[in-house]
């Protein structure tokens, strides 16, 4: 995965302090490919992991969001 584990959760961390609404804009860039200052240290590879980190946090939600 990546060489940097530790910066990868912390980088899913600080989005996620953000509020539901904002890590659900995270999530729709990063789908995009646009560039985030969040994440502009991390490979495609380490970007590809938050993305999936966060998806998989916001699938506890259901969709539904109240941030």
């Amino acid at each position: 995965m990546s060489k940097q584990p530790d910066l990868i959760e912390k980088c899913v961390d600080v989005l996620c302090e953000q509020g539901c609404g904002k890590v659900n804009e995270y999530i729709s860039a990063l789908e995009h490919g646009e560039d985030l200052p969040e994440v502009a240290g991390l490979t495609e590879t380490e970007r590809s992991y938050v993305l999936e980190q966060l998806i998989a946090i916001m699938a506890v939600y259901d969709g539904s969001c109240d941030g």
